[in-house]
This record gives C-alpha cells, structure tokens and sequence, in this order.
C-alpha cells in the first residue's frame, strides 16, 4: 500500500465552511474514490492548513483516480462546492499538492526491525 500526503491551504475564513461540509462528502463521490482505488482518506486541519493522507494500492491507483474523477459530475459539483474555499482549488489539471515523503521508520528498520542504515556510522 502506497499512503499519498497532501497539503492544502484554505482560504482565510473558510476554516469553519470546510469542517462542515467535511462531516459526511457526497456519497457519490466517496464511493467513486473506493472505486477507482482509494483504500482510505483522512483529512487533518491546523488553523488553514489542511493535510491528507490518501491510501492506495500503488501511485498508478492514485493518478487513475485522478483522471476518474475530473470529470466525474458528482466530483465536478463536489469541487464547486469545495475549492471556493481554497487558496487555490484543485483544477484536476495534473499538478497536485503532495507532500514528498523524507523518512519513515518501517523504511529504516525495514520489515523484520532491523536497522537498515545508520546515520551515527
């Protein structure tokens, strides 16, 4: 499983608009998002600041869903609804906000727990 993290910035006062829609998205659209390969998707927020953490099979999933939903309808009046509260909404243009993973701790003690690289020497 592959775990895509975003980065998102709303616009200022929107921070509210954006919790509230966000307590249940459009069934429609949720069940396009598990179709189409995503596993989960989990939303945090800091002031403006709005992180995901998207889960899919491999980064391939996560770029065909992608195109999936661009034209989707219900995702298209979704994205009408939702980037108006952006800094800047998601055009589903092929740029996108990820966040480039640095490290994580399964991928230094790897699968078994044994160290595979030592900063220290």
């Amino acid at each position: 499983m592959v775990s895509i993290a975003l980065h998102t910035v709303l616009a200022a006062g929107r921070e509210d608009d954006y919790e509230e829609v966000h307590g249940s998205i459009p069934r429609e659209v949720a069940e396009a998002l598990r179709a189409h390969g995503v596993r989960d998707w989990r939303i945090w927020r800091d002031g403006r600041d709005v992180f995901h953490l998207v889960d899919v099979a491999t980064d391939a999933d996560y770029e065909r869903m992608r195109r999936a939903l661009r034209d989707l309808p219900a995702n298209r009046r979704w994205q009408a609804t939702v980037g108006p509260m952006f800094e800047v909404a998601d055009g589903y243009d092929g740029d996108d906000p990820r966040i480039a993973l640095l490290w994580s701790l399964g991928g230094q003690l790897g699968a078994d727990g044994g160290v595979t690289s030592d900063v220290w020497g």
